[in-house]
């Protein structure tokens, strides 16, 4: 999936209401994605919670075929900042 892919995918999800805190999806090289409530954009921004994920690993997530838990722990997904804002991310995406 191509970053305004995957953006488009955050943007479907967090439409019925996100949280509150800002989290950046850092793609490496693809880009980044910063969703706030229901506003994604791909400006490079600070986030309360900084996700580190791959685009494939990102757009797998979005599919529902990664768990986010596992990802973690194998270390597909590096987490900085707020931990309890990357938690409540699973009840959004």
């Amino acid at each position: 999936m191509t970053l305004e892919q995957l953006t488009e995918a955050v943007r479907g999800k967090v439409a019925g209401g996100g949280i509150d805190e800002s989290v950046k999806f850092d793609l490496g090289d693809a880009g980044v994605i910063v969703m706030q409530g229901t506003t994604v954009t791909n400006d490079d921004s600070d986030a309360d919670c900084t996700i580190t994920i791959s685009a494939d690993n990102l757009a797998e997530l979005l599919a529902g075929d990664l768990n986010p838990t596992m990802a973690f722990m194998s270390g597909k997904i590096k987490v900085a900042g707020a931990m309890g804002v990357a938690m409540k991310l699973s009840s959004v995406l």
